[in-house]
This record gives C-alpha cells, structure tokens and sequence, in this order.
C-alpha cells in the first residue's frame, strides 16, 4: 500500500509539473505575442487652397529717403528739425554760420563796383580819343599837323575800344563771382528738399561740418511713411520663380500675430553677394497708413508664386504612407501615384495623378480619389494591456 500510493503522488506531481509548464508556456506567448489592432488615422480628401510659396527675410524701409547734407563748411548756427519732425518742401531745418560767406559776398561786392567804375572811366577816355581823332584828321589836310600825329591817335582810339572791351570783361568775372558767393552764401541754410518726416538727425548747434572731401549727412527725411516698402533678400535657387506683381506677405517681431499684406513691385538684377552666398533683392510694397510698422524692421515675408483655389487636396503625409506589410509599388508611366484609402475599415490604394505641392497639400489633377474620401496619413497599433501603451506609424 505504501508504494502504491507514492506511486499516485509522483504522477500527481509529473502531471501538475506538465500544467504548471504548459500554462507558463502560454502565458510567456501571449505576453511576447500580444493581439493587436490596428487603427488608420486619416484625412479628409476635400476641395481648397493649394499656394506654393517663397520664404526670405527683409527690412522694412520708407519708399523714398531723402540724404540731405550740405555743401559748405561751418559751424552749426541753429537747428530747427528733430526726429519725427514734419517738413514741407523748402523748411528750413538748420543754418550754418554765414558771417564767413557774407563777408565774401561784399568783398565780391566792391569787385564788381571797382570794375564798373573802371569801364566807366575807359568808356570816357575813349570818347576823348575819337574826338581828338577826328580833330587832327581835319587838320593834316591843312598841313598843320603830320600824318604820323594822326597814325598816333588812330591807335590811341583802338587801344581805348578794346580797354573798354577788357573791362566789359572783367564786369562779367565780377558778376560771377558774385553771384558764386551768393549761391554758397545760400547754402548756409540746410532747407528740405522733400515733403516728409524727419528719420535721422545727425547734427547739433555748435558742431563744426566739413564738407571738404565728402558731403557730409545732417538729416535723413523719408517721403512718406504711409507708403513703405520690404527689401527681401532672396536666394539664388528661388528667385527664378517671382515675378512683378506676386501677392505677398510678412510678418515682424513687433507684430508677431499680425499678417502684413503686399505686393511684389521689382525684382532689381543686381546681386548681392555675402560670404560668397548670392541674393537678390525682391521690392514688395504695402500699405502703412496706420504707421504701425517703422524704418528698419525685420520682416519675414512669403511670397505666393503659385496659387489654386477651391482644388481637390490631399496632405502631403497621405503620399507618403504605406501600410505595413505593403510593397512599394513604382509610378506608373502616365506619372500616377498611389495613396491609401480607408474603405470598409481597409485600406485600398487609389491612382492620383498630382499638381501643385505647396509642403503641406497636394493638388489632386486625375485619378479615381474623390472629394469626401478618407485617405490614410498613419496608422495606430494599439496592444495588449500588458503593452502599457501604443505605437503610431505615419507615413513621414
């Protein structure tokens, strides 16, 4: 009895040891092997905007700044122009000391009155000698007065004419000279070429300018400041692409939340090379006449250089998906791509034929996708508990 019934345990434990490793068996291949399933995550195929666009990075300036400067030297006498200052065409906004060119313009002055005088003179002597001329002509007939007396007196007539011709002369140099003191006399005053406001000022009473070898900037006035302007330095590799008349907009710091609109109105030729990096500029024009933006702001503008509206789209994540397990399958001679829809809780592919991409949609031109088909951009496989979460794959 004794053997029998050790017998019964050691089966008991054979078969209870077989359970035991059975059921850790497959609960170590459910926990390696968990059911998953899947989850399309997707997008709605549907009619909009596609615009492809050109990003760069400009300053906002004033259409038109005005340098003005001066032509003579000398100390700053008055100033009557600050920054922000409004100025009409001809304001004065500053004054040189003119006591230097006023004391050139009276010694230029009593030139022109010595000259005068002095034609006056020759003028008188002239007279004289043609009269004296004529009277010894009369009296070399007579035998009173030789020829050679009448030769002199000849001469003496011709010398006094063209006296008087040199001093006509002279009486124009002076009236010339005069008139140059006169114009740097004038060039005392620092007037405003322009209506505009005031954007720079580089002098104060006091300061000596020399304008010897360069003209030297006293104050910088832009036109108008309701009308301004955003200088784009565009890359070499855009470029090709804008064109006069590209809808535009920018954005600056002081604005962050603020979309600017405006308009590409020049692209200028000439290259602007820095760190061997080219650039064009790229003018677009805007409207400020609420003078929120200022001289000098950075600005990051996009420029629209192609455009579709109300086109069928699809995001650009749904061409780049591909279900697991699915092989990648070439474009087809007509250029025909394929994107993933979700039909019956499957995914079917679909033949497009694609134009315009602008990074973010594509535009549908053919193929069998319609407007309200469901193209998949990822898909979502959600496991066991035992997962303690879930892994997305997006077509990226």
């Amino acid at each position: 009895m004794a053997s029998q019934s050790g017998f019964i345990r050691t089966r008991w434990v054979v078969t209870l040891g077989i359970v035991l490793f059975f059921g850790f068996a497959g609960a170590g291949w459910w926990a390696t092997h968990p059911k998953t399933q899947v989850v399309y995550v997707t997008a709605l195929a549907a009619r909009g905007a596609v615009a492809r666009t050109v990003t760069a990075t400009g300053t906002v300036n004033p259409v038109l700044t005005v340098i003005v400067g001066t032509y003579v030297s000398g100390v700053i006498q008055s100033q009557y122009c600050d920054y922000n200052t409004k100025v009409r065409k001809g304001q004065l906004c500053a004054k040189i000391d003119p006591r230097p060119y006023q004391t050139i313009v009276d010694e230029n002055m009593a030139q022109l009155a010595v000259a005068r005088a002095q034609l006056v003179k020759d003028q008188a002597n002239v007279e004289y000698t043609r009269i004296n001329f004529k009277r010894l002509v009369g009296l070399v007939g007579r035998g009173v007065v030789s020829q050679d007396a009448v030769d002199q007196a000849k001469s003496a007539v011709d010398q006094g004419a063209a006296q008087v011709q040199l001093d006509k002369a002279t009486v124009q140099e002076r009236e010339a000279s005069l008139e140059a003191a006169k114009v740097n006399l004038g060039y005392t005053d620092i007037v405003s070429p322009v209506d505009g406001t005031v954007v720079s000022r580089n002098v104060t009473i006091g300061q000596t300018v020399a304008a010897s070898f360069q003209t030297p900037t006293l104050f910088l006035i832009a036109t108008d400041l309701t009308r301004m302007q955003v200088d784009a330095n565009v890359s070499e590799s855009d470029i090709a692409t804008i064109k006069d008349g590209d809808k535009a907009s920018f954005t600056v710091e002081a604005y962050s939340g603020r979309l600017f609109p405006g308009r590409v109105v020049q692209v200028r030729q000439a290259p602007q090379s820095v760190q061997n990096v080219i650039t064009y500029d790229v003018v677009v024009a805007l409207n400020n006449t609420d003078l929120l933006l200022k001289p000098g702001m950075t600005a990051t503008v996009g420029i629209v250089t192609a455009e579709r509206d109300s086109v069928l789209r699809v995001p650009d994540q749904a061409l780049r998906y591909l279900p697991t397990g699915a092989s990648v399958a070439p474009k087809s001679s007509k250029g025909l791509t394929r994107v993933w829809v979700l039909r019956d809780g499957r995914p079917v592919a679909v033949s497009i034929k694609t134009g315009l991409d602008d990074d973010t949609y594509t535009e549908v031109v053919g193929g069998d996708l319609k407007a309200g088909d469901r193209v998949i951009v990822g898909e979502q496989r959600a496991g066991a508990a035992t997962q303690g979460g879930a892994s997305v794959r997006f077509g990226l």
